[in-house]
């Protein structure tokens, strides 16, 4: 094993050595996957380089390529708005309110001014139009005119009509939703405290507005009055960060003692910072000037303010508006999701650049024939014209209704319900997907924190004991009461016995939080609102264990013990949980004066906190908590003097009353308090595993994807998950790398062994990504999987970017939360789960589905179909423009290679419409395997990965059908109808009809009844436009015995042989899908099949 370790840490020095920034960037080619590495040639590799270089080379001439240019985004930041802070008086003068923009909610991207140019240029930007509209022009010079203007400007309107009338009704739907928005009614408080009602678009800047239960709030507010008795107020802002869970706002202290009509009257001024996109935070501060509080100052924090688009779930409130339309928090995040351009969708670019190579060439070569004499620079512009065809206008049509389907199928599919998809142009992506990132809580597990285990130094307990517990609280409450009477100084220094030490714990756990409980009026249930499932867990331990909290307010917190007596403690101070500090606290005041500080947080940050001196278990134990799968919280405590926390009290207030670097200056008078806290317990809760997890990834892995977790928890709890999951194999050695210094990191990456699983902390993930970047990722690439463990979102979009620079392969984010939304956006594919971490990470993602398990039909059964439908459906509408302008390259040839066309009005409009189009289109309803069979045989979906079926080798053989064919229909046409050559248009048309419709019968591999209607109703709907359209077809000919017997000797002539090749070529080298089926014998489990049996094992049919 070391010798392969050393192996491994010699290649990757050869490959890796060296800094990021002092070598290239980029990986061999398919160097992430050995056995794509092993299949490769050299051949591959040049066309490979030369399709790089070409789609680098095309993008000079998009539109978006000049738009992200630094000069371009230096004009367009002169025209956006400049925000800067401001200062309102209280009441605010009619002049003040004006230099504000009106609250108008406007997503319309159109004016009725704006909507033709705009469109027009947003459809010439591609290629196909701009192609087709150059086209279309030089019909108007009688030079280049080859044929009738309506047959080349009849397509392109009606690819262009198609196309603005989607924008258009999408435009409509969107000014509709904007007028009901911008229409609603809402309540103005005047100051007299009078109610008017006015629309939501008539809000201005220092408005006191009233808001009512369920209402949304019409613009960002500070929060004055509640009429609440707790003086505190719940609003829901799913709509705003996706997240389903209350948050809690309080008001501004003194105007919350007002009357409710008196609020409106207030004398002061508010300062509040300048409008930005940071939702989490907020910098104000209240002035009043009214004669008895002069000069008094009152901090405003983003617990005092409501942003727009929330929704009020509690009482009445009164607002002061300090910012509306496009300043608000809503307007400046409602940004438009990064356009995401599929791999399959550049391969189809990418050879559409050959086909126009091709027509030149082909144009070329026409006029190099006969000589370049003469206007020849205008024949092959004529030649260009009539071969046209070969670019086919109709592909992104095509393509878009395709894709349109994928995801209607997506969400009719009942075996996947709730799923959406909100990104259809990217369905294809689904079926070449080579590595899968995963969040951990709410992904692959349920995020339903159960309660397993306390531990608090000489005692330990599970959730088994619960029984043991209640005893022993009752127990210690009833010493307790022999006590009551004691001091408070006398309670501080009591005896710390096992039973009383788990009853001061208990305590902590059900104050240490920020839970609120919430009564349902309607069941008389009490259900309780956090942010955290882990909150929520331990205060339904501390239920269980006989003290439950009854109520919350802004001041005052009760806890109900077993004999029903009430525990009221005075909320002085709350430090809310954030990802940056990963800990929350609280001090709280009991009836006897005790003042207390209380913290919780994560191992890592507490025990830098807590007093040394008797924490020697803690971290012992959260290791132990973690191999078992726990998510641990350490609780500290420390209690305070009345003059000490006067001190700091006033610190504090003076930090939340800076204008500068107030959230830093709020963080260090908190840490000037975290200091030598006595160690009280740890917990541990338990997160089950979602349904169906270990089954999922065992097949996306024998798919050939390689699958990385990347969580934010520690490394013991992350493998632990990782084992339960079969993340890790049995047979996998897993290599850890937690170091301490940088040499240390490299040093363990160096002796990395290939088949060993990798798990990193957060520390040495961060060396990683800033110094070792191509170490790293050559290791983590040829690891069977990999966890990367205490990752910060930003960290988890740096790794997915990374492994789509350096692996040039297909990347799928999956996550639930928040914290997955870079992520999620930063990957190829994103999908969310709507999970109790709210829908954040689902609105944010490509697709958005209830479960992770439904992540296997997904990507094995319609992700498969979706790349396989539409790399058929391009490559034979490619087939279908060349085939074609073979035909008339051979017949120019045969009439002395004149610019003469074969096909023109409505022949040639037909042709890609009516004629051809339903059946074409409907390649997207073929199944190549059952779903049983894609869902078992999960190699199947490997072999996409390497995108042969979408290639310059596939490409090349519908070329040379498209030649054969073309060919054999004109020469053979022309030796059977020698005698009728007046004729030959319409005879090699009605052959090439039937040759497409055959055609596409040999391609498809299941058929339905649409598939047979559409061929059928396409041949009737032909055969009918004979006799509607004289000028091209002679009728009294066309009724003749000898017309359909010389037809169908060429039908044959130009098919049969590519039929029978393909059988032949099928019969002897037959492809895996193909074995599956012919093999498949009785019908099998549709989603989770077991084990394949000898008999129909996959390297019995390879």
């Amino acid at each position: 094993m070391m010798k392969r370790g050393t192996a491994a840490a010699t290649e990757m020095k050869r490959r890796g050595g060296g800094s990021h920034d002092d070598e290239e960037d980029t990986l061999l080619p398919g160097e992430f996957d050995m056995s794509v590495q092993a299949d490769r040639s050299n051949r591959a590799k040049c066309w490979r380089t030369v399709k790089r270089w070409w789609l680098k080379l095309s993008l000079f001439t998009t539109t978006d390529y000049w738009l992200q240019r630094p000069f371009a985004r230096k004009i367009a930041s002169r025209f956006e708005p400049k925000y800067l802070p401001r200062t309102l008086p209280i009441p605010t003068p009619m002049v003040e309110q004006k230099k504000y923009p009106p609250n108008i909610v406007r997503n319309q991207r159109y004016t009725l001014l704006t909507f033709l140019p705009l469109t027009l240029f947003g459809q010439f930007k591609y290629f196909y139009n701009m192609y087709f509209l150059g086209i279309a022009l030089t019909q108007f010079v009688p030079i280049l005119k080859v044929g009738y203007l309506f047959t080349y400007w009849l397509p392109l309107i009606f690819v262009l009509a198609l196309a603005i009338a989607k924008d258009a009704f999408d435009d409509i739907k969107r000014w509709k939703q904007d007028k009901r928005a911008n229409s609603q009614q809402f309540q103005r408080v005047g100051g007299d405290g009078r109610i008017l009602h006015v629309s939501s678009s008539d809000i201005k800047c220092g408005d006191f507005i009233l808001v009512e239960t369920n209402q949304r709030v019409p613009a960002d507010m500070v929060f004055l009055w509640s009429s609440e008795k707790s003086g505190t107020a719940f609003i829901r802002t799913d709509q705003l960060d996706g997240e389903t869970d209350w948050k809690l706002r309080r008001p501004l202290t003194r105007t919350q003692k007002l009357p409710k009509n008196d609020v409106s009257s207030i004398a002061a001024s508010i300062y509040v910072e300048e409008p930005k996109k940071d939702i989490y935070s907020f910098v104000g501060k209240v002035t009043y000037t009214d004669p008895s509080h002069a000069h008094e100052e009152e901090p405003v924090t983003v617990d005092n303010v409501m942003w727009a688009n929330t929704v009020l779930a509690t009482g009445q409130v009164i607002g002061l508006v300090i910012y509306t339309g496009r300043e608000t928090r809503t307007a400046l995040n409602r940004n438009q999701p990064r356009a995401k351009a599929g791999q399959t969708e550049m391969d189809i670019n990418f050879l559409s650049k050959v086909l126009f190579a091709l027509l030149a060439g082909l144009s070329f070569l026409m006029v190099a024939v006969t000589g370049f004499s003469g206007l020849w620079f205008v024949m092959i512009v004529r030649f260009m014209i009539l071969f046209s065809s070969i670019i086919p206008i109709s592909m992104r049509v095509n393509l878009d209704m395709a894709k349109l389907l994928y995801a209607l199928l997506i969400m009719w599919d009942k075996k996947i319900p709730g799923t959406i998809v909100r990104n259809s142009t990217i369905p294809e992506e689904l079926g070449r997907i080579n590595f899968l990132l995963s969040d951990k809580t709410g992904t692959l597990t349920k995020n339903d924190m159960i309660f397993m285990r306390l531990h608090a130094g000489s005692m330990a307990y599970t959730a088994k004991d619960m029984d043991d517990i209640q005893q022993r609280i009752q127990e210690s409450l009833d010493g307790s009461v022999q006590v009551a009477e004691h001091t408070a100084t006398s309670v501080v220094k009591r005896s710390q016995s096992s039973t009383y030490q788990l009853l001061e714990c208990i305590r902590a756990i059900a104050l240490c939080h920020n839970v609120t409980p919430v009564l349902d009026e309607d069941t008389g249930v009490t259900n309780y609102q956090a942010a955290s499932p882990d909150e929520v867990a331990l205060v339904k331990f501390t239920e269980q264990a006989g003290i439950a909290l009854t109520s919350r307010d802004l001041t005052e917190m009760v806890l109900t013990t077993p004999t029903k007596e009430k525990e009221r403690y005075e909320i002085l101070q709350t430090f809310p949980f954030s990802s940056a500090t990963k800990r929350m606290g609280i001090i709280v005041r009991d009836h006897r004066g005790v003042i207390t500080f209380l913290m919780k947080g994560a191992d890592v940050v507490m025990a830098k906190i807590i007093n040394k001196e008797n924490s020697e278990w803690v971290l012992e134990e959260t290791e132990n908590m973690a191999r078992d799968g726990l998510r641990t919280l350490v609780f500290g405590r420390k209690h305070l003097h009345p003059e000490e926390y006067d001190e700091f009290a006033h610190r504090l207030h003076e930090a939340k009353c800076s204008m500068e670097s107030r959230d830093s200056n709020v963080q260090r008078v908190i840490e000037s308090l975290e200091i030598n806290l006595d160690t009280l317990c740890v917990t541990g809760v338990e997160d089950k595993l979602q349904d169906d997890v270990r089954p999922t990834l065992e097949k996306l892995q024998a798919g050939g994807i390689k699958i990385w977790m990347l969580t934010g928890d520690k490394i013991e709890t992350a493998t632990c998950i990782a084992v339960s999951a079969r993340l890790f194999k049995r047979d996998h050695n897993i290599t850890t790398i937690a170091a301490k210094t940088e040499a240390e990191c490299l040093s363990l990456l160096e002796s990395f062994e290939e088949d060993s699983c990798l798990v990193i902390d957060g520390t040495s993930l961060q060396w990683c990504l800033t110094s070792f970047t191509r170490q790293f990722m050559w290791v983590a690439t040829h690891a069977p999987a990999v966890v990367c463990c205490r990752c910060s979102p930003t960290q988890k979009a740096q790794i997915v970017t990374l492994i789509k620079q350096y692996t040039h392969a297909i990347t799928c984010a999956i996550g639930d939360g928040g914290n997955d939304v870079s992520m999620i956006t930063a990957a190829d594919v994103g999908i969310g789960i709507e999970g109790k971490e709210g829908k954040q990470a689902s609105l944010a993602a490509d697709f958005s589905l209830t479960q992770f398990s439904h992540v296997l039909p997904l990507l094995l059964w319609h992700g498969r179909n979706s790349y396989k439908r539409s790399a058929m459906l391009a490559q034979f509408i490619m087939h279908r423009g060349l085939i074609i302008s073979f035909i008339q390259a051979v017949f120019s040839s045969l009439f002395l290679f004149a610019a003469i066309a074969i096909y023109q009005g409505w022949l040639l409009v037909g042709y890609s419409t009516i004629y051809t189009m339903i059946p074409v289109f409907s390649l997207v309803l073929d199944e190549d395997v059952p779903p049983t069979v894609a869902l078992t045989f999960v190699e199947l979906y490997h072999i996409l990965q390497k995108g042969r079926i979408l290639s310059l080798k596939t490409f090349t053989e519908w070329l040379l059908i498209s030649l054969f064919q073309g060919g054999m229909i004109m020469i053979v046409s022309m030796l059977l109808f020698e005698s009728n050559f007046l004729n030959i248009s319409g005879i090699t048309f009605t052959v090439l009809i039937l040759t497409e419709l055959l055609n596409i019968a040999f391609e498809i591999r299941t058929w339905n009844l649409l598939i047979v209607i559409g061929e059928l109703l396409t041949l009737v709907v032909y055969i009918g436009s004979i006799f509607v359209l004289p000028n091209y077809f002679d009728i009294g000919f066309i009724l003749t015995w000898s017309y359909w017997w010389k037809v169908m000797v060429v039908t044959a002539f130009t098919c049969l042989p590519v039929s029978l090749s393909k059988l032949i070529y099928r019969r002897c080298r037959p492809t895996l899908d193909t074995k599956l089926v012919s093999r498949r014998g009785p019908k099998m489990n549709l989603l989770f099949a077991e084990p394949l049996s000898p008999q129909i094992s996959l390297p019995t049919l390879l």
